[in-house]
C-alpha cells in the first residue's frame, strides 16, 4: 500500500477539477484507490514523463484526463502534483 500526498496546491486543482467534471467522481475516485494499492495496475497507464516533466509520472483518469505525480518506491509515498485534461498537465 502507497501514502498518497495531497500538497494544498493539487487539492485546491482537484476542487476546480471535480466542480467542473461531477460526473468524473466515481473514475477519480477509483483511480486513486487503484494508484494508492498498485501504481503499476494496467488500468492506470502508468508511465514516465519527459522533457520539461522529466521526473514525473502521469495516470489516466480516462482517455482525455490525467493525474501527474512523482513516484517514490522505496518511500512507497505518492505524491499528486497536477490533474486535469491532457492539454492541461502537460
Amino acid at each position: 500500500m502507497y501514502d498518497l500526498l495531497l500538497p494544498e496546491p493539487y487539492r485546491k486543482q482537484e476542487r476546480r477539477f471535480l466542480k467542473k467534471h461531477p460526473d468524473l467522481l466515481g473514475r477519480y475516485q477509483k483511480t486513486l484507490e487503484l494508484l494508492q494499492a498498485n501504481p503499476h495496475h494496467p488500468s492506470l497507464r502508468l508511465h514516465a514523463l519527459r522533457g520539461t516533466l522529466t521526473g514525473l509520472h502521469s495516470v489516466s483518469i480516462s482517455l482525455q484526463y490525467r493525474i501527474t505525480l512523482e513516484l517514490e518506491i522505496k518511500e512507497k509515498q505518492i505524491l499528486l502534483v497536477s490533474v486535469g485534461s491532457h492539454k492541461e498537465v502537460y
